[in-house]
């Protein structure tokens, strides 16, 4: 009898303990919560945590507390870094590695492509947009709710009015398909930061969220609520920089806003939040990306390699790192589709860095194509430690340090390279780009430059090869 009761006990014992073991699996049984925060034209120092100067606690509490990017690139502007981002392919694979899209231009995100919302929603994400587009409006099958998301509150285009969310004396702010004039006077940054929290907070948590934030912050113009100027930047003399410091604080200010809604209703207990810039800042906008080489629109690296950070509560085993790791942009994709157990569709350039990031391990990537402009007549390529460049990088081709630091360097030469002259730097051993090693490397400088004319990828490895078929024919 006695034995009996305590065989019973036993096995009720075990019941229990399996119950308990479900349900405090740390590694989650079903899809996370995605969020993934953009910010326009962050540059490499304008952060807290590399320039003392700026305000961005509640970035800086992400950062320490979860995984900074150390090797993450972007492209050097808006349109190409998003539609990278959402379709998985270099942007000279899809037609849009030039500049930007332009108000009047007949240019979007090629139709045919699956975009990362839609691979989301076939397996059962509710899918939000908010904020800056910039893929395509020139026909509503290439504006948001057509590309995959549930709903978009935004503005299409670029370098609006903060306030009036005009640009080119035109409105440009939706909800959804409809022109929202309610947003009139309201701080760009307020208005998309209340929006996410209005989204949060009616959300069905146990439902997977992809939320996706594009800031118009920092971009210029440079605007923002004089409270913050005066608050957290009066100690900065140079006027672009304060100015600059303020937008960034009330961007900050916005993202502790939304992490604590996260908080407050269980997202954070099964989410991934992303964090990077779009592309390198703009020096005479008030950004810095020291000490790295350039800036905004250019192929050095302070043009290229986009500030990050990765936080989760619970998918990562250790937090306070950074991942050295070399990743690209158009790796989110699988990376996001590894975490919902979805597919990726075949051929994309991007590869999935989530096993490395978490068991830190070397990263699957080991090149990638910065750019190739047909226009520009200029290109790059990364393969291992060695980064090829064609022709010329782009202006603003110094370094450029915080104004308060201005007295550290004084060389901003532009970079003069013709179309067909190449340059060559080993990023390990000079990761500033002080020192062009081509003429001290011959054979390397050969091998990168049948790499680079080979310019085709190779399905679902992000390297290069000739057997990726090409989108650069789609016709608008």
């Amino acid at each position: 009898m006695a034995g009996g009761r305590q065989r019973s006990l036993l096995c009720v014992a075990v019941l229990l303990f399996s119950i308990w073991s479900v349900h405090s699996e740390p590694q989650a049984s079903s899809p996370p919560h995605i969020i993934f925060i953009i910010a326009d034209d962050l540059g490499w120092a304008d952060v807290n945590w590399e320039d003392p100067n700026l305000h961005s606690p509640n970035l800086y509490h992400l950062a320490q507390n979860g995984i900074i990017l150390g090797n993450s690139y972007v492209q050097p502007l808006c349109s190409p870094s998003r539609s990278a981002l959402m379709s998985g392919y270099f942007p000279f694979h899809t037609g849009l590695q030039h500049i930007v899209i332009l108000p009047m231009q007949k240019a979007f995100l090629p139709g045919n492509l699956t975009t990362l919302p839609q691979a989301l929603k076939n397996v059962g994400y509710s899918t939000h947009a908010i904020g800056k587009w910039h893929l395509g409006f020139c026909n509503w099958k290439y504006t948001p709710r057509f590309r995959g998301f549930d709903s978009f509150y935004g503005y299409y285009n670029a370098d609006e009015d903060y306030y009036n969310h005009e640009h080119q004396e035109a409105l440009d702010f939706r909800f959804n398909e409809e022109v929202d004039k309610n947003a009139s006077g309201v701080y760009s940054t307020f208005a998309f930061s209340r929006r996410a929290q209005e989204i949060l907070e009616e959300h069905n948590t146990s439902q997977p969220i992809f939320l996706y934030l594009a800031f118009q912050a920092v971009h210029y113009p440079l605007e923002v609520p004089a409270i913050y100027e005066e608050s957290y930047c009066s100690h900065i003399k140079d006027a672009n920089r304060r100015t600059y410091c303020g937008m960034l604080a009330a961007m900050d200010e916005a993202i502790g806003n939304i992490t604590e809604v996260l908080e407050r209703r269980g997202y954070t207990d099964n989410m991934l939040l992303v964090f990077t810039a779009d592309n390198g800042g703009d020096p005479t906008e008030g950004a810095s990306n020291w000490p790295l080489r350039g800036a905004k629109s250019t192929l050095w690296e302070g043009g290229t390699r986009g500030k990050g950070l990765l936080y989760s509560k619970n998918l990562f085993k250790k937090t306070g790192t950074t991942y050295n790791g070399l990743m690209h942009i158009v790796d989110w994709f699988p990376t996001f589709m590894t975490l919902a157990g979805g597919e990726t569709p075949s051929g994309i350039d991007g590869v999935s860095q989530w096993d490395a990031i978490v068991n830190d391990k070397a990263s699957p990537r080991t090149e990638f194509v910065y750019n190739i402009d047909e226009i520009n007549q200029n290109a790059a390529i990364r393969v291992g430690d060695w980064k090829l460049i064609q022709g010329s990088p782009g202006n603003q081709s110094g370094w450029y340090p915080p104004p308060q630091l201005a007295n550290v360097v004084t060389e901003k030469e532009d970079f003069v390279a013709w179309p067909h002259s190449y340059s060559l730097f080993n990023i390990n051993e000079d990761p500033l780009e002080t020192t062009d090693v081509a003429s001290k490397y011959p054979d390397v400088l050969a091998a990168l430059k049948t790499r680079l004319g080979g310019m085709e990828g190779n399905p679902g490895s992000g390297q290069l090869s000739s057997q990726y078929p090409s989108l650069f024919d789609l016709s608008l």
